[in-house]
């Protein structure tokens, strides 16, 4: 992060790394020394607190063999390839296989200068609906270790099969609400037997998990003791 304003920022890139799985932080400039101590940094501050504070942005550099710069493009003219997030990212990835990769953020308010810019061997941009509209930069660190971090064939898995409850466990929970509704008179003597039709086939239309099943049953013996405790 170079010459960053606001140390609630660097907090909260601090707590994007310790989400995503990064450990590595190096703040270049900052603006102000106090950012160690930034509330932003919840459930990183081990990770603040062992952050780099390094003059000069060759120095923090000087170990990567890939720098990659971040940018919202805006109205400036810039002479280095352009990759969108998504793509970038995937390269990123295959770099840090080889040896370390530097990922640049600018200042709020200026971005990554031309000098900066010259140290980078080509930038990313996230793809928002306004190009010349820049994001915070807590957020746009956030971004950024997401999609470095996310496995595409973990967004392809299946959740777990949540079990259905069983036909006898249907019919425990079908005897209690039509023992319920007997008791509070819902159910008319002379059409009772097409209710309990009709109660037994929303049981089913419900499709109650088997671990959800001794939960209804257990309200349904609430309400039974009520009603009994009201007679």
């Amino acid at each position: 992060m170079v010459a960053t304003r606001n140390p609630l920022n660097i907090g909260a890139a601090a707590r994007a790394m310790a989400n995503f799985g990064f450990s590595r932080l190096r703040v270049v400039a900052p603006y102000d020394v106090a950012f160690r101590e930034a509330r932003s940094a919840v459930g990183a501050a081990p990770l603040l607190q062992a952050a780099e504070d390094v003059p000069l942005l060759s120095d923090a550099i000087a170990d990567c063999r890939l720098v990659v710069g971040t940018t919202s493009i805006g109205h400036r003219e810039l002479q280095h390839p352009i990759r969108r997030l998504e793509y970038g990212a995937r390269l990123i990835q295959r770099a840090l296989a080889q040896a370390p990769v530097a990922l640049l953020f600018g200042s709020e308010k200026f971005g990554l200068s031309n000098d900066d810019l010259s140290h980078c061997h080509w930038l990313m941009r996230i793809p928002t609906v306004d190009a010349n509209l820049s994001m915070n930069l807590g957020q746009a660190v956030a971004l950024c270790l997401y999609e470095l971090a996310r496995d595409p064939k973990a967004a392809l898995a299946r959740p777990e099969k949540i079990r259905a409850a069983s036909a006898a466990e249907q019919e425990q929970v079908t005897a209690m609400l039509l023992d319920a509704l007997r008791q509070s008179g819902y159910i008319n003597p002379r059409t009772a037997g097409s209710t309990e039709e009709k109660v037994r086939r929303l049981v089913r239309r419900l499709d109650i998990a088997s671990r959800d099943a001794p939960v209804v049953m257990g309200m349904l013996r609430q309400i039974l003791w009520k009603l009994k405790d009201s007679k």
